[in-house]
C-alpha cells in the first residue's frame, strides 16, 4: 500500500483536472475567459458537475492493463489492445484522429505492434503518468511506455513526450524530495527530440526567473492556446506543475487558463501533480463535484488499491470492471452535452 496515495493521486488528479478543463476545450484562452471567467475554477459541464473525457478513460484502461498483466510487458500490450477495442466500440465522443485510426486497425485484426499511425499527438502522454507510478524501474517504465505509445502513435516525438511525463510522475516514489526544476535540468539532455529539448530549456530559463505559465506559453508562440501536438502539450503541462509544485489547484488552473486543448493539458498536469503530492492534495470540492459514471470516484479508489497491492506480483488483486455496456448510454449522454455546449459557443460573447 506504500504507493497507494501516489497512485490514487495520479488517477484522481487526472480525472478532476480533466473535468475542470473540459468545458473550455478547443477555445482560445481569450474566448474562454470571456465566456467562463477566470479562477477560482470549478466543474460546471452539467448541473454544476463535471464529467471526464478520453484522457481519464485511457488512464483507467492503462491501469487495468497493468494489474491484469501483472506488469508483464507482452501481456500488458495484449490487454491494453483489448481495452482499446472495447472502449472504441462504446462510441466515445471526441476521439483523436490518430487514436481513431489505430483503433480501427486493431478492430480489423492488426497486431498491436502494427496498429499505430504516424502522429505526434498527445494521446500517449495523456495516459502515461500512471505507468510512472506503477513501473518497477526505469527500464520497465521505458518498455511499458513504448508499448502503450506505439499501439496508437508511432512518431518518436509522441514516445519521447509520453516517457517524460511518466518520469515526472514517479519523482516522489523514487524516495527523493521532488524538485521539478532539478528534474527538468537533469532530464533535458536525455530527451530524444531536439524540439522538445529546446522547449524544456526555455521552460528552465523561464522557471529560473519566476515567469508565469502564461508568459512561458506566449514566449513559445502559444499565446492563443496549447494545441494537441505533443511538443506543446508536454512542456506546457510540465511547466504548470513545476511553477507551483506544492499547489495542485494552482497548477491545474494555470493549465486550464492557457486555453486550447485544456482538458488534456490539465489532465496531464493533474496526473503529474497528483502523483507527486498524493491524493490528499486534491481539492475536496473538485472530487465531490465529479459526476463520473459508471467509473465513479469509489471505482477509481478500487483501481488504485489493486494497483498498489501487488499489481506487479502473482497475487495481484482483480481490478474493477469497466462496465462497458453501461458506458454506452453514458457516452450518448456525454455526446449530447458536448453538442449542446458546441451550439452555445456559436453565441456571444466572442
Amino acid at each position: 500500500m506504500e504507493r497507494y496515495s501516489n497512485i490514487l493521486g495520479c488517477i484522481l488528479g487526472t480525472a478532476v483536472a480533466d473535468s475542470v478543463g473540459l468545458k473550455r476545450e478547443g477555445l482560445s484562452k481569450q474566448r474562454a475567459r470571456r465566456l467562463y471567467g477566470g479562477p477560482p475554477l470549478k466543474q460546471n459541464l452539467i448541473w454544476g458537475r463535471g464529467l471526464c473525457s478520453d484522457d481519464t478513460e485511457h488512464t483507467l484502461m492503462v491501469g487495468r492493463a497493468v494489474v491484469i498483466s501483472r506488469g508483464d510487458v507482452t501481456q500488458f500490450e495484449k490487454q491494453f489492445a483489448r481495452e482499446l477495442k472495447r472502449w472504441f466500440l462504446c462510441v466515445p465522443a471526441g476521439v483523436g484522429f490518430a487514436t481513431l485510426r489505430a483503433c480501427l486497425k486493431l478492430l480489423v485484426g492488426f497486431h498491436p505492434q502494427r496498429s499505430g499511425v504516424n502522429s505526434a499527438g498527445n494521446g500517449p502522454a495523456m495516459r502515461s503518468a500512471i505507468l510512472g507510478v506503477c513501473a518497477e524501474d526505469e527500464e520497465h517504465l521505458s518498455k511499458l511506455v513504448y508499448s502503450s505509445t506505439r499501439m496508437t502513435h508511432v512518431d518518436s516525438r509522441a514516445e519521447a513526450g509520453a516517457l517524460l511525463i511518466a518520469q515526472a510522475a514517479r519523482q516522489t516514489i523514487q524516495g527523493a524530495a521532488c524538485n521539478p526544476l532539478e528534474f527538468l535540468q537533469s532530464t533535458v539532455s536525455t530527451v530524444q527530440n531536439e524540439e522538445l529539448q529546446n522547449s524544456l530549456r526555455s521552460a528552465i530559463q523561464h522557471l529560473s526567473v519566476g515567469a508565469s505559465p502564461e508568459r512561458y506559453a506566449e514566449a513559445a508562440g502559444w499565446g492563443r492556446g496549447i494545441s494537441g501536438y505533443v511538443n506543446q502539450t508536454v512542456p506546457a503541462a510540465l511547466y504548470c506543475w513545476a511553477y507551483s509544485p506544492d499547489d495542485f489547484r494552482r497548477s491545474v488552473e494555470n493549465a486550464v487558463m492557457l486555453g486550447g486543448d485544456t482538458d488534456s493539458v490539465a489532465a496531464i498536469t493533474g496526473a503529474v501533480s497528483g502523483a507527486n503530492l498524493g491524493a490528499d492534495a486534491i481539492p475536496v470540492e473538485w472530487k465531490e463535484r465529479l459526476m463520473e459514471w459508471p467509473r465513479t470516484t469509489a471505482w477509481m479508489e478500487l483501481l488504485a488499491t489493486s494497483l498498489s497491492e501487488g499489481s506487479l506480483s502473482t497475487e495481484a488483486l482483480k481490478p474493477p470492471s469497466m462496465y462497458w455496456l453501461a458506458t454506452i448510454p453514458r457516452n450518448l449522454m456525454f455526446a449530447s452535452v458536448v453538442l449542446t455546449l458546441g451550439f452555445r459557443r456559436l453565441l456571444p460573447p466572442y
